[in-house]
């Protein structure tokens, strides 16, 4: 679900595809960044063009919509530009002082920020240097007055015994990850950028991301009660829930996300598998957790105030559809 453009969005998104043809990119120390001028007055940044993100960013542009997106990666910059997305390459997680800082400090205001950075082990980095000091770097960098939408995570919840959680139920992070998303939202609300929207997301599933499924193909064991509660959200209903949250003329600041039709591992899992022709999955509830507590995500709120029509409301059908079945 696109949000509506005028004409002012088209013409935008024109002269972005102008800039694109002949990108001017310097090299500034650590960072490669497209220089000021050559940027399109844009009205929507993507911070961490990712699985969720580029596809949020095609959403956008197929409205006509201008699009920038943060990356670290110059090799990355290259693939979003020639999607349509004008890249900006910048660490979150670099020093005020950075180069990176100074060019989006440069920028326009932006109608609309989505926050969808994912984080990686191998940088050297703890959840809190991205999503709390990088956020907060990315807010007071920010002009104008844009809408902040914060991807978050189902995962400020600890293990709830099965029980239902909404948006009043009292997180219990039982991981750093899930700690670092409550101190991140807390930020968001609190910032003059704020109170934006956080959106606590449950396990995003699609093509080339189905959860387990290298696990269940080796045959190792999966560390989880079998009659434990799994909370998806296909990738592309995920996109949508983000574009209408943008689009939404007053919404809340926070609303959990998923299907609203929770499974238990077993059945998800057994499903995943007899479709691949993988062995039954082979269950060790004593092992370990890296992930997986035992609750059921309600986003009742969410699909009360906005007007979203899930392409994948089945889980179970949506693995059919993932895998052409």
């Amino acid at each position: 679900m696109a949000p509506p453009t005028g004409g002012r969005a088209r013409s935008m998104h024109n002269s972005a595809a102008d800039s694109r043809n002949n990108p001017r990119m310097h090299t500034a120390h650590d960072t490669i960044a497209i220089s000021s001028t050559a940027l399109p007055a844009a009205t929507r940044l993507i911070v961490g063009c990712g699985y969720l993100g580029t596809r949020v960013a095609r959403r956008w542009l197929a409205a006509g919509d201008s699009v920038c997106g943060i990356t670290r990666s110059p090799t990355r910059a290259a693939e979003l530009a020639a999607i349509g997305i004008t890249p900006i390459v910048c660490d979150v997680t670099a020093g005020p002082e950075s180069p990176s800082w100074q060019t989006l400090r440069a920028l326009p205001p932006f109608d609309t920020v989505f926050w969808a950075v994912g984080f990686d082990r191998a940088s050297g980095k703890t959840h809190r240097d991205v999503h709390v000091t990088g956020l907060a770097r990315l807010l007071d960098a920010l002009a104008g007055s844009p809408r902040v939408i914060l991807s978050s995570s189902t995962g400020v919840w600890g293990d709830e015994g099965g029980g239902v959680v909404t948006e009043d139920t009292p997180t219990n992070p039982s991981r750093e990850a899930g700690r670092v998303l409550v101190e991140a939202e807390s930020l968001l609300r609190s910032h003059a950028k704020g109170p934006g929207v956080a959106l606590r997301f449950a396990g995003l599933y699609g093509p080339d991301r189905l959860p387990r499924l290298d696990d269940l193909r080796a045959g190792r064991p999966i560390a989880a009660d079998p009659d434990s509660w799994l909370n998806l959200i296909h990738i592309d209903d995920a996109a949508a829930v983000v574009c209408a949250v943008a689009a939404a003329a007053t919404p809340q600041p926070l609303y959990v996300v998923s299907d609203g039709h929770p499974v238990q591992r077993s059945d998800w899992y057994g499903h995943l598998a007899a479709i691949t022709g993988s062995p039954s999955p082979h269950w060790e509830p004593s092992l370990p957790r890296t992930r997986g507590a035992d609750k059921r995500v309600d986003p009742a709120l969410l699909f009360r105030d906005l007007t979203i029509a899930l392409t994948h409301p089945d889980p179970l059908r949506g693995i059919d559809q993932v895998l052409g079945g």
